[in-house]
C-alpha cells in the first residue's frame, strides 16, 4: 500500500503534468477562499462578542410563574 510520502509524490507529479497551466488560477482561487474564510470568521467573532455584551443588560418586566397566567378577557 502507498505511504504518505508516495501519495504526495504521485499527487505532485499529477499536478505538474496535468495542471501546469491551471496552477496560477488554482492558487489565486485558494487565496481568495482563504481571505473570505478569514473575514467571515472575524465577522462571526465580532457578532459573538456583541451578543455577549448584550447579555449583561437589564430588561425590565414582570416575572410570571406557571400558575400566574394572565387572564384572557
Amino acid at each position: 500500500m502507498f505511504g504518505l510520502s508516495e501519495l504526495a509524490l504521485v499527487l505532485l507529479v499529477v499536478v505538474v503534468v496535468l495542471g501546469v497551466k491551471k496552477l496560477p488560477e488554482l492558487t489565486r482561487s485558494a487565496g481568495k477562499a482563504t481571505r473570505i474564510f478569514k473575514s467571515e470568521a472575524r465577522a462571526l467573532k465580532e457578532q459573538e462578542s456583541a451578543a455577549a455584551s448584550d447579555a449583561g443588560r437589564v430588561v425590565e418586566g414582570t416575572v410570571l410563574r406557571r400558575d400566574d397566567r394572565p387572564s384572557r378577557d
